[in-house]
C-alpha cells in the first residue's frame, strides 16, 4: 500500500515536471482538449422558466483546465473555448455559437470562465499552501462563485435592462442569475476540489 501511494505521489508530480518542459504546441494540444470537454460539458444542461441562463455542468471543466494547465494556458483554453464558440463551433449551451453568442444574456458568464480559469491555474502553480484541502476548496468556491458571477450577472443587467428594456431590481437579477444555482455550483465545485486535490502535487 505504501509503494501503491509512493507511486502515485511521484506520478502526480511527474506530470507537473513535464508540463513545465513541455512546448507550446503540446500545451496547445492539451488546451484544446479541455476547451472540447467544456464543450461536452455545456451540453450538460438544464433550462429554468424563469430565466434565459441555464443550469451546466462547464464548472468542472474550468477547474480541471486550472489544475492541468496551471498559470498562462488555464485561461487560454477557456480562450479557445470562448472564441472557438464566437466563430461558430456549437459547443455553448444548447449547442449554440456564432457571432449571436457575442449579444447572448450568458455572454458576461464566458468571460468569467476565462477569469477564473486565470486566477486558479496562477493561484495552484504558485501556491503550495493553496493545494491543500482547505485553501483549496475555499479557492475554487470564490473562482466559481465570486470570479464566474460578477461579470455574468452585470453582463445579464445590462442586457435585460438596457439592451431589453425591463425594470430590473438587484433581488429580480440575483433571482434570475445567481441564487438558483448557488447550491448546484457548491456541490459542482465540492467535487471539483476533490479531482483538483487529487491530481495537484504537493511539492512543486
Amino acid at each position: 500500500m505504501t509503494q501503491l501511494l509512493e507511486r502515485y505521489r511521484l506520478q502526480r508530480l511527474s506530470y507537473y515536471e513535464w508540463r513545465n518542459q513541455a512546448t507550446w504546441l503540446q500545451m496547445l494540444v492539451i488546451a484544446g482538449g479541455l476547451a472540447c470537454l467544456m464543450g461536452l460539458l455545456s451540453q450538460v444542461k438544464v433550462f429554468l422558466p424563469w430565466t434565459p441562463v441555464p443550469i451546466v455542468a462547464s464548472q468542472i471543466g474550468i477547474i480541471l483546465a486550472a489544475v492541468l494547465l496551471g498559470n498562462r494556458w488555464a485561461g487560454m483554453s477557456m480562450m479557445i473555448y470562448v472564441l472557438a464558440g464566437i466563430a461558430g463551433i456549437p459547443w455553448f449551451a444548447g449547442a449554440s455559437g456564432g457571432l449571436a453568442a457575442l449579444t447572448s444574456p450568458t455572454s458576461g458568464y464566458l468571460l468569467g470562465y476565462i477569469i477564473s480559469a486565470m486566477f486558479m491555474g496562477h493561484l495552484f502553480d504558485n501556491q503550495i499552501k493553496a493545494r491543500k484541502a482547505l485553501p483549496l476548496t475555499g479557492a475554487i468556491l470564490f473562482a466559481q462563485l465570486v470570479l464566474v458571477y460578477v461579470p455574468g450577472l452585470i453582463y445579464l443587467y445590462l442586457w435585460l435592462d438596457v439592451a431589453g428594456g425591463q425594470n430590473v431590481t438587484l433581488i429580480n437579477l440575483l433571482y434570475m442569475g445567481f441564487i438558483p444555482f448557488v447550491v448546484g455550483d457548491v456541490i459542482k465545485s465540492l467535487i471539483g476540489a476533490v479531482a483538483a486535490k487529487a491530481i495537484l502535487p504537493m511539492e512543486k
